[in-house]
């Protein structure tokens, strides 16, 4: 056989098998069959969390804020004489000596006709200030000495009377003290000086006598 009739021959065939392969349907595909997973270890679930108790909030309302008063007590009128003599006496420490003569001529005046405790602090007080004079002590302490003496009591001009005497009263005290302390020391001088007396007259007599003696002795030589 020619090669020009195997071209023949072969071609329908050729042609037949191209035709088939172009008909017949692709094969079919097979199925993926997914890897096998491992296993899920079970988790372990957690714990049961018990809920803290949470108190209520109770909000507090301040109280309204309201106007504090302060209440002074009312000061009697024994109080306010009180006061007015305690700054009179200060300013009697401080006063030269013509004011304070006024002041004690005045109060002399006033307790006079008034006789008031106050009137009588007030003259017991200018009565020991050497500015008005020689201090009179004792007059001061018999003024004071009605007051001191009433029952007992916690008023006002009461304190400063009681306070005043005490405080003359000591003065009067040293005082009359220094007085015996001087008359002692000036009678030990007394004495001393009688003795000195003594010793020369003796003295001078002895003396005479000796003279005497010496001119009679002379006479007779």
């Amino acid at each position: 056989m020619s090669r020009r009739h195997r071209r023949g021959t072969a071609g329908p065939f050729v042609v037949a098998l191209l035709a088939g392969c172009a008909t017949s349907p692709p094969p079919a595909a097979e199925p993926v069959v997914p890897a096998p997973q491992p296993p899920v270890q079970g988790k372990a679930e957690p714990a049961p969390v018990t809920p803290i108790p949470v108190p209520p909030v109770v909000i507090v309302q301040p109280p309204p804020q309201t106007q504090t008063q302060i209440v002074v007590p009312p000061v009697n009128e024994e109080d306010q004489q009180a006061l007015a003599l305690l700054a009179d006496l200060q300013r009697y420490a401080t006063d030269n000596g013509d004011d304070v003569k006024r002041e004690l001529a005045s109060a002399n005046q006033t307790f006079n006709r008034t006789r008031s405790d106050v009137s009588r602090i007030r003259l017991a007080v200018l009565l020991t200030l050497p500015a008005a004079g020689p201090p009179d002590d004792a007059r001061a302490l018999s003024l004071l000495e009605p007051m001191v003496g009433k029952g007992a009591g916690t008023s006002s001009l009461k304190q400063i009377a009681t306070v005043v005497y005490a405080q003359i009263a000591e003065r009067t005290r040293s005082v009359r003290d220094e007085q015996k302390k001087t008359a002692a020391a000036q009678e030990k001088l007394d004495a001393l000086r009688a003795v000195e007396r003594s010793l020369l007259l003796e003295r001078s007599r002895n003396a005479g006598g000796a003279g005497g003696g010496g001119g009679g002795g002379g006479t007779g030589r």
